[in-house]
């Protein structure tokens, strides 16, 4: 059949189906059709097999279901001619209509009939460009398993069929039709007459694609008598691919190119009619040509090489501009920077303030209260001095005992202070110890995640925890509070000692003395007692064993053995955690003793050195996550390298506001080290650190000074064991070279002097 012809066909159908569909209703049925959810389930499909499907292809059903019977009637079946047969009926299509739930959109597939719903839905869920996971699959209101054909569920070849589909994620993956509204209404199968090899008229269901991209208009012819015009249309049917010669062929048609000289010549009978004796040939069009100043190749090409040259200028000029806006703008970048960085370092050392201001007016911790016996000693000695300036004899006398008065009421001031503060502290320290009893063991799995398990102890204290705190609150109604009581001495009756039973005495007389309406302020004196001793009971590792590792003192003799120390002092033997620990080792003297000697004669702050030490372990963290040297040393050593080797003050400028000052590396290439460090202040920081090469940055007298207070590091930690393994490794001799130093004590820090040349200031 002519492309013509087929034109005419499908425009006849197009005129027949827009002269029926006047009468037709907005989802494209006819008004007299019922609408398809009231229809039966197969009454779609049989009307479009009835009426649109070849019979060629009903036969062929209905042959292979005749001869499925015949075959199982008579017994012996051909297994290959059914499977053929059954293969043949399964690469037929059918149309599928899906309604998009709740939408109510409708699309329209030809699916072969072979396939499972889960081939339909990957093809429909690459459309609608959402998950296949998501699409779930119903018809006649059931949902269909995924492993089910369209042929299981009763389609026939070249029907149709109604199902719906849905998502299971409508408010991440709504489902929605991609082509724009305007597509709605155009049909997605259309039937088509053709005719056969026979003459006979055959109607055949073709399904429309729409691709995406605009087809290209390929021209078309008009009709001489008619007028109509034609346009010719692309199809979708893909081209026929050549065979294949088995020859690799190369061409360079696309490679080479072609050029062709041919000469103009008028003939010779050509001729050209002018002004003539008879003849008038008028001169009003014609146009005056006259010949210009004629440019040799030297003029063309220096006019090509001027312009060259200008647009060259023009060109530069546009990148110098260009390098200029950039410098501009790193040079603000820069200065915003900087800009960044002062206003962190005020920042930094207004909460420094802030924080040393608040700990004045409100101690909270020991830190705080060393604070304010640092400022009562720098006011005395200013006081002293004063005094021993303007007055002499008998006023200077009374004038220092006024002064020692007023030194006395401070410092019972601060010892009124400190008994509140440990007041304030008790509840928050046996919270601290219930919760850290209570909670569960945690450990890092292989992917990262955190895992939490209890055990049969930490659900005990868990237990033991919730009814502390219940005994502990005084305000609740005496009904509670009994209630509270009772399960107290359940608790406590399952083991029997001293301490339980003079738990249940005190218990019985709360009771007692509840019921005879004793008012609750005569009773706050036995329910403290009640706590005290339920608190003496969690703490016994026998009833509460998840309490026995937080216990400062260990109930098993054995640990104690390498763990204890004599204090020097107090001549108590303490274990390990009750010294200051160094670099150098364990302090002769216990906490106590040190804390009560300070407060009593020195009364030094260290909460500068506690933040240089902070700042440091922050900035080495950073560059490498393996630093160790940082974490060995403690206050006592960043006090010994800050006081006696770099005098407390910075090595560039002689700053000595420790607030400011802050070790970095020396070499940036090395670890920090205390043999590779300098003490700058915040400002020089960041100067120091762009240094590449250290040897010409400095002078030579200022690296000599550095590395001498390097030496002098070394030969100090080299006595620790600890850091002996990380010093450098150096030559025997050089060693033995070296001047041998005594160990300087913290008590004459303070006149120690450091006469290695400084040529820094």
């Amino acid at each position: 059949m002519s492309e013509q012809s087929l034109n005419e066909v499908q425009g006849a159908k197009e005129e027949e189906e827009e002269n029926t569909g006047t009468n037709s209703q907005p989802g494209g049925r006819t008004a007299e059709e019922p609408p398809e959810e009231d229809r039966e389930p197969g009454r779609e499909a049989e009307e479009q097999r009835t009426a649109g499907s070849p019979p060629d292809a009903l036969e062929t059903v209905e042959e292979a279901e005749t001869q499925a019977d015949l075959l199982d009637d008579a017994e012996q079946p051909k297994e290959p001619q059914i499977a053929e047969i059954v293969e043949n009926v399964g690469n037929s299509t059918a149309t599928v209509k899906v309604v998009l739930v709740p939408e109510g959109h409708v699309m329209t597939v030809a699916f072969a009939i072979g396939l499972s719903i889960q081939e339909l839905k990957r093809h429909l869920a690459s459309e609608l460009r959402v998950p296949v996971e998501v699409l779930q699959v119903s018809l006649d209101g059931r949902v269909v398993e995924e492993q089910k054909s369209l042929m299981e569920l009763g389609v026939r070849p070249h029907s149709s069929t109604r199902m719906e589909m849905s998502s299971t994620d409508p408010s991440s993956h709504p489902l929605r039709p991609l082509r724009p509204p305007e597509h709605d209404s155009m049909r997605d199968v259309i039937t088509v007459e053709v005719i056969t090899d026979e003459g006979l008229f055959q109607e055949v269901v073709v399904e429309i694609e729409r691709p995406r991209q605009q087809k290209a208009f390929l021209g078309g012819y008009r009709h001489r008598l008619t007028g109509v015009e034609y346009h010719h249309a692309a199809v979708q049917t893909l081209p026929k691919r050549r065979p294949d010669r088995g020859v690799v062929t190369f061409s360079r048609d696309t490679q080479t190119v072609q050029l062709k000289s041919q000469a103009q010549q008028c003939p010779v009978d050509v001729s050209t009619q002018m002004t003539g004796i008879g003849c008038y040939i008028s001169c009003m069009n014609d146009e005056l040509v006259t010949p210009g100043k004629y440019t040799t190749a030297d003029e063309y090409h220096d006019r090509r090489l001027r312009a060259v040259i200008c647009l060259q200028s023009y060109t530069r000029r546009w990148l110098a501009q260009q390098a200029v806006d950039r410098l501009k703008k790193e040079r603000q970048r820069r200065l915003t920077w900087l800009e960044i960085q002062e206003r962190r370092r005020r920042e930094e050392k207004k909460e420094q303030l802030r924080e040393r201001r608040h700990g004045w007016m409100n101690p909270q911790r020991r830190e705080d209260f060393n604070l304010l016996y640092h400022a009562l000693e720098k006011w005395r000695s200013e006081e002293e001095q004063r005094i021993n300036a303007s007055l002499q004899g008998a006023e200077r006398k009374a004038a220092l005992c006024s002064l020692l008065d007023k030194e006395t009421e401070l410092i019972a001031t601060i010892g009124q202070h400190y008994i509140a503060f440990q007041n304030n502290n008790f509840d928050k320290i046996v919270k601290n110890l219930l919760d850290k009893s209570a909670a569960p063991h945690r450990w890092r799995a292989a992917d990262g995640h955190l895992i939490e398990m209890d055990n049969q102890h930490t659900i005990r204290a868990r237990e033991l925890r919730d009814l502390y705190n219940s005994v502990s609150l005084f305000t609740v109604s005496q009904e509670q509070r009994c209630h509270v009581l009772m399960s107290l001495k359940h608790t406590v009756n399952e083991q029997k000692c001293q301490l339980t039973q003079d738990i249940v005495d005190l218990i019985d007389r709360e009771v007692d003395l509840m019921k005879r309406e004793v008012k609750t302020r005569n009773l706050e004196g036995l329910r403290k007692r009640i706590c005290t001793l339920f608190l003496q009971y969690i703490k016994t590792p026998a009833f509460n064993p998840a309490v026995g590792k937080l216990l400062k003192v260990p109930q098993n003799p054995s640990k104690l053995k390498n763990d204890v120390f004599c204090c020097h002092s107090c001549h108590r033997y303490l274990r390990s955690t009750n010294f200051i620990a160094s670099a150098s080792g364990l302090s002769g003297r216990c906490k106590d003793c040190t804390r009560v000697d300070n407060i009593a004669r020195t009364r030094d702050d260290f909460s500068c050195y506690k933040n240089i030490l902070r700042r440091l372990r922050a900035d080495e963290q950073q560059l490498n996550k393996e630093a160790k040297i940082p974490f060995l040393l403690q206050v006592e050593d960043i006090r010994y390298l800050v006081e006696v080797l770099w005098l407390s003050r910075s090595a560039l400028n002689a700053s000595s506001d420790l607030y400011n000052l802050v070790f970095v590396r020396w070499d940036h290439q090395r670890d920090w080290s205390p043999w590779n460090c300098i003490l700058l202040s915040k400002e020089e920081t960041s100067a120091h650190l762009e240094v590449e090469d250290i040897d010409k940055a400095y002078e030579a007298a200022f690296i000599c000074g550095v590395k001498h207070k390097h030496r002098r590091a070394q030969r100090h930690f080299s006595q620790v064991s600890v850091m002996a393994e990380y010093l450098d490794s150096q030559p025997a001799a050089a060693i033995g070279n070296q001047l041998v130093s005594k160990p300087i004590t913290m008590a004459t820090c303070r006149d120690a002097t450091d006469t290695s040349p400084d040529s820094a200031h």
